[in-house]
């Protein structure tokens, strides 16, 4: 993935491309790297997740991109904007690890997992299927997304690349 246009996504971040851009996030630890691709209009669209629903939300101006629920819609009216097609639109996960373990562990500590879970439900209330995933575990990932191939590339320390 040399040669193209870089686009980064942040923290509680998104952004969508096309034109063989690639979207780039690092520091995936509990966060989940979502990515949407229309194969056809080769629209792509990423977000960093951080956190599973806005309900818990305290800030007076909501920043969409932060929680699972408000971010993917978000997302997909971007998409749309730039010509992609909801339902031609396919989605891969990267990250939502579990990075540390505590005794007697509760709901609320289980992010990783929660915003997952999250944006599964989310996907599937759009109809979006999940064709890939790498989630879970306790290691963080950096994550590209190419917008003309669809290819997701997983960077960690512990398992070096992987292509999903």
């Amino acid at each position: 993935m040399t040669g193209q246009t870089m686009v980064k996504v942040g923290m509680a971040d998104l952004n969508a491309a096309a034109d063989g851009a690639v979207l780039k996030t690092t520091g995936l630890g509990s966060c989940v790297g979502l990515t949407l691709y229309d194969a056809r209009s080769k629209v792509a669209g990423m977000a960093h997740v951080m956190l599973p629903s806005s309900d818990i939300a305290r800030e007076a101006q909501i920043n969409l991109a932060k929680y699972a629920d408000t971010a993917i819609p978000e997302l997909l009216s971007r998409m749309s904007a730039m010509g992609a097609r909801l339902d031609r639109l396919e989605a891969k996960m990267a990250g939502g690890a579990q990075m540390f373990a505590f005794a007697g562990q509760t709901d609320t500590l289980r992010i990783g997992p929660r915003n997952v879970e999250s944006c599964i439900i989310v996907l599937e209330s759009h109809r979006i299927p999940i064709v890939s995933q790498d989630t879970g575990g306790n290691y963080g990932r950096t994550i590209e997304f190419d917008s003309g191939s669809g290819k997701l590339m997983i960077r960690s320390v512990q398992f070096g690349i992987k292509e999903i």
